[in-house]
This record gives structure tokens, C-alpha cells and sequence, in this order.
């Protein structure tokens, strides 16, 4: 199953798609709820899928993207937060501030938050994911060298395209990823490099702060991140839950 957000009747719905139908959402997609009125997707308006509190990102999660940025591999996983701001969903603009120097695209498997997630244990931490997502976390790298701290280089609005959807009941441990630019595979690898997984991340993060339902943990970006420039078309393939596809254009 997948979770949608489209834009119906002039609002935005959230919508189970599963065996091909697709059926909007009565209630809570986080809680309680019913499936409804069938509806179409093809040629609808996709919204972000969900629109978290906060994004949890966490950084040289893939050995090979450590290796490439020349740095160690973490004993711990290293983690920074995106605003809730940096969120647009597929088929939108991500925005390149022209001052800021190289912008680089960061193809990463997103996990959603489905339940509250308080110190929970990496045994019990699936139970708290509603599913995943493709995310992309967009970097102005030379604010990133910079910076003491990643905030300035994360934090752009549009730097955190999420969807297209969020697919139910998928197990995060060996999916493929790719960062495709103009059509051409920049970045492939496989969850099964990650350093720190999914369950350990949760247990990790929840340590810190709660996680509430529709929060995301972005799990890290394998090697071949790149640069992107204003006319480009930068996409996200996750094996399992779809591609998201986003323009690049210059800020005005």
C-alpha cells in the first residue's frame, strides 16, 4: 500500500492506493480511519505526503559517501535537523540561491514517523514507522565546509523534497537508491551499506527528542552527490516506493 496527498476539490487529501485503486482517507491516516471514494491519480496535483514537525537528517550514513568527502566514519550517527520549511513535494521547484555556491542534490531513503517515539529500543522501533519515503537533501556544499554546523546549508526552502508517497509495511533493510540528474545515474547503492540502520537511527534519535507521527529521519546519502544548476531535473528511485522528481531552478 502507499499513502498520497493530492489536492482534491481545492484541499489537500491524503489517499491509500493499493492493487492499482486508489481511495481517499476518512480521518486519521496517523490514527484511526476508512478507506472512501475512489479517486484518480493519474494527473492529480501530488502534495508532499506528509508535512512533518521537524526532519532529522542524519550524515555519513554510507561508507562510500565518507570516503568521498574525506572524511572518517562516524562512531555514532551524526545528526542535524532541516526545518519543516525545506519541504515541497514532487513535481516542485527546488530553488538554488545563486550566492550561496555549489548546490548538490543527496538522493536518501526517508523514514516516516507513524506513532510517537519517545527513548524507544531499536527492538521495538519499527512499530513506530508509518513507512518510507524518498527524500532528497539538498546541500549548499560550500556553506556546509563553512559553517561550524550544517543549519545555513541544509535549511533553504525547497531543500527537502519528500515523496512521492510514503509506501506502508516496506522493509527498509536492502532497497536500492539512486540520484538520477538529466537523466543520467549520479548515485546507486543499497540500504544494506548503511552504516547505522533504520532501527538503531529511531533508537538513537528518540533518545534525544520525541519523534511525533508525520516526522521524517532522513537515513543518509551514498557516494556520487553532485552538483545541480537551474534548468536541471534531479530524481530520487527508491526500489519499492516510486521516483521523485524535482526542477531546478534559480531563486529569484
Amino acid at each position: 500500500m502507499r499513502l498520497y496527498c493530492i489536492t482534491h476539490n481545492g484541499s489537500p487529501r491524503h489517499v491509500i492506493e493499493r492493487d492499482g485503486e486508489a481511495r481517499l482517507v476518512e480521518g486519521d491516516a496517523f490514527d484511526a480511519y476508512e478507506l472512501g471514494a475512489p479517486v484518480a491519480l493519474d494527473g492529480a496535483a501530488l502534495l508532499p505526503p506528509v508535512r512533518p514537525s521537524k526532519i532529522v537528517a542524519i550524515g555519513l550514513n554510507y561508507r562510500d559517501h565518507a570516503a568521498e568527502m574525506n572524511k572518517p566514519l562516524p562512531r555514532e550517527p551524526l545528526m542535524f535537523m532541516k526545518p519543516s520549511t525545506a519541504v515541497v513535494g514532487p513535481g516542485d521547484a527546488i530553488r538554488m540561491p545563486m550566492w550561496a555556491g555549489e548546490i548538490h542534490h543527496e538522493a536518501e531513503l526517508a523514514v516516516v514517523i507513524g506513532r510517537r517515539a519517545s527513548q524507544v529500543k531499536a527492538a521495538d522501533a519499527m512499530g513506530h514507522v508509518l513507512g518510507l519515503a524518498c527524500g532528497n537533501d539538498v546541500t549548499a556544499r560550500e556553506l556546509q565546509r563553512k559553517d561550524v554546523q550544517y543549519t545555513r546549508a541544509k535549511g533553504f526552502d525547497t531543500f527537502a523534497p519528500l515523496g512521492p508517497c510514503v509506501a506502508l509495511g516496506l522493509d527498509p533493510s536492502a532497497l536500492a537508491v539512486e540520484g538520477v540528474v538529466n537523466g543520467t545515474v549520479r548515485q546507486s547503492s543499497s540500504t544494506r551499506e548503511l552504516i547505522f540502520g533504520v532501527p538503531h537511527l529511531i533508537e538513537f534519535v528518540s533518545r534525544v527528542m520525541t519523534l511525533l507521527p508525520g516526522d521524517v529521519i532522513l537515513t543518509g546519502t551514498p557516494s556520487g552527490v553532485g552538483p545541480l544548476a537551474p534548468g536541471d531535473t534531479v530524481t530520487v528511485r527508491i526500489e519499492g516506493i516510486g521516483e521523485l522528481t524535482n526542477s531546478v531552478v534559480e531563486q529569484s
